[in-house]
């Protein structure tokens, strides 16, 4: 057998996937983005609701129904509460995604025209109206990681969004999902301006729905380890793949997290010719538990 160095040689790690939209209930989505709805997805950091939104994105565009764009305000958090810098990262990353991905390069020069023209509290909403306007097919927005916008440029988003909602789906998208760690109702946002706490919900109230996005099923999490098993050769006993559920219960980030460790990180685990042994998952749990993992954290 094979000798393995505890320093090396390093496998790359392989990266194997369950379709994201098969742990939400898409019919539902899809209805209520035809129904012109407003609404919220939600699950716990590195559940995949990222994958999702991409899918999502490309099966609505490839659709030929929709015109779907996904953003990702994150990098807004530099801005904290202030809207001159807060709004204008939103618009572009509208602009950069609407040319990346539906080729329109039009949005760029919107962008800077409502920027120079209209202050921040109504810059989003203007930008949204006239590109809406200025194609017939219908405008769905994907907004991912706005619960990590905060203060006063979080409540002015969701306002501008609520301040449109009337006019979609001519005028303003037909549909905007907003993605996050928590429902919209749980964000409590402190405004400079009145120096006092603003709830989510009440900022967003034109939303019909909160969608939680789904663990993988027992069933799923043994396709996972298969796609493993079928691309290295290396098994997993049956007792590692019932504990690998029974230590997760199909929270994606734990299965992976599980996974990786016996199969890469550990390198007993690199030699394929050895299967991975219930006794390797619970040494992976411990060296995840007692390296302290950030994640770990905010799942708890």
């Amino acid at each position: 057998m094979r000798k393995f160095s505890t320093t090396g040689p390093v496998i790359p790690e392989r990266h194997y996937c369950i379709d994201p939209l098969k742990r939400v209930d898409l019919d539902e989505i899809l209805e209520l983005i035809d129904d012109l709805s407003y609404f919220v997805l939600h699950a716990p950091r590195q559940s995949g609701k990222t994958s999702l939104l991409l899918a999502l994105a490309d099966r609505l565009n490839a659709g030929g129904v929709y015109r779907c764009v996904y953003i990702n305000v994150e990098e807004t958090q530099i801005a904290r509460g202030d809207l001159d810098q807060a709004i204008p990262l939103v618009l572009s990353e509208i602009a950069l995604h609407a040319g990346r991905v539906l080729g329109d390069s039009s949005v760029q020069a919107l962008r800077n025209d409502v920027l120079a023209q209209e202050p921040a509290g109504t810059a989003l909403k203007i930008l949204l109206t006239r590109w809406a306007a200025a194609d017939p097919k219908p405008l769905v927005l994907l907004v991912d990681e706005i619960d990590t916008m905060v203060g006063d440029s979080l409540i002015s988003v969701l306002r501008q969004l609520r301040a449109g909602y009337f006019m979609r789906p001519k005028e303003f998208p037909q549909s905007v999902i907003l993605c996050g760690v928590r429902d919209v109702r749980n964000y409590r946002m402190f405004t400079e301006t009145n120096q006092d706490n603003s709830i989510g919900g009440g900022a967003f109230h034109s939303k019909a729905e909160s969608i939680r996005v789904g663990y993988f099923a027992e069933s799923e999490v043994r396709e996972l380890l298969s796609q493993h098993t079928a691309e290295t050769g290396q098994a997993f006993e049956s007792r590692a793949a019932d504990r690998i559920w029974e230590l997760t219960l199909g929270q994606p980030w734990l299965v992976n997290a599980l996974a990786r460790q016996a199969c890469f990180k550990d390198w007993r685990g690199r030699d394929r010719s050895r299967a991975i042994s219930e006794t390797a998952i619970e040494e992976a749990k411990e060296t995840l538990i007692l390296s302290r993992v950030t994640h770990l954290d905010q799942l708890g």
